[in-house]
């Protein structure tokens, strides 16, 4: 029997398809952020917040201002900081367990490592390195989307799709104002528990999406987990990675889609395949005219993006699981 989280995934996958039918598969992991001031700041916010006290406690002791008053208890001052270690003890525990958390998870799945920087990078593939784009102009759609899937068949977790034309427009401009998020993925092993909202008590698992604009013809979208991407930065490996190739978008009002999901990632194909719908939801890829549930999830899009407002991770969540587009 299925358990409720493998269930509500694939509920979500039947009721809305991946570019409206058109994907097909082959088989053969937010922390919080936290806006750290800088030790100046805060030095001098302290400053300004008991300047009269300070005055006050100077002249006690004869002293002729704050200033004279901090380089003669500056010795003792000093003392005291490091008796106290200047942390909250428990703020200190409680980081240090979801640091230890967090690094037990990651021991616990398979960590990809991280990319070589050291290693030349292989230059972006276009749509005439997979088929004859000329010959594919004179095929009809049935044609196009099933030499499209054979021309990818013999490989292990790939992802293959015909996307139309506006769907792919959509996205497209809406990740070249936002080309960065976070998606929520429901996993059983999840390091992060959701314990408010619609998804109460439900393990969740934070990922990174970024949009790539490498070429005229050619958009990239990675996914990564946010685990593995606060351990590796800029050089962490993206367990999903798709390619949009629009060179016949003109002549044929389709956009071809290739990607795969790494083998030794901790994440499955139908779990790749939930974050990818959920992009699609995210960015406005699924309908003409917009609901008010797609504008809220795009409005979180921006708000990510832009800082604009606070970002609700708690509203995002119950955005990802909701049914409705």
């Amino acid at each position: 029997m299925s358990t409720p989280l493998s269930h509500f995934i694939k509920r979500s996958l039947t009721q809305t398809p991946l570019f409206h039918q058109h994907l097909s598969k082959r088989f053969a992991s937010v922390a919080n952020v936290r806006y750290i001031q800088s030790k100046a700041i805060i030095d001098k916010d302290i400053s300004e917040r008991y300047k009269e006290k300070l005055i006050s406690k100077a002249k006690e002791l004869g002293l002729k201002s704050a200033e004279e008053l901090k380089e003669t208890l500056k010795d003792k001052i000093e003392s005291t900081k490091k008796e106290l270690n200047k942390v909250d003890p428990l703020k200190e525990l409680e980081d240090y367990e979801k640091a230890q958390k967090l690094k037990e998870s990651i021991e616990k799945k398979k960590d990809l490592g991280p990319i070589d920087p050291s290693k030349s990078q292989t230059p972006f593939k276009t749509l005439d390195s997979f088929i004859d784009v000329g010959k594919f102009k004179d095929l009809n759609l049935q044609e196009m989307e099933m030499l499209w899937r054979l021309r990818f068949q013999k490989q292990e977790q790939s992802l293959a799709a015909i996307v139309p034309k506006d769907t792919f427009d959509r996205l497209y401009n809406n990740a070249k104002k936002f080309p960065n998020f976070v998606l929520p993925l429901p996993k059983e092993n999840a390091e992060i528990e959701v314990t408010g909202g619609k998804g109460e008590g439900a393990p969740i698992e934070m990922h990174y999406v970024q949009w790539n604009f490498v070429g005229k013809d050619t958009t990239h979208c990675i996914i990564t987990s946010l685990a593995e991407y606060k351990l590796h930065k800029e050089f962490a490996r993206p367990h999903t990675s798709i390619s949009f190739h629009n060179e016949l978008a003109e002549a044929k009002d389709v956009v071809l889609m290739n990607g795969i999901v790494e083998k030794e990632a901790s994440i499955n194909m139908q779990e790749s395949q939930l974050l990818l719908l959920n992009i699609q939801r995210f960015y406005g890829g699924l309908s003409h005219t917009q609901s008010e549930i797609s504008k809220k999830r795009l409005e979180l899009v921006e708000i990510f993006n832009t800082g604009k407002k606070t970002f609700d991770v708690e509203e995002l969540i119950s955005l990802a699981q909701s049914m409705e587009n």
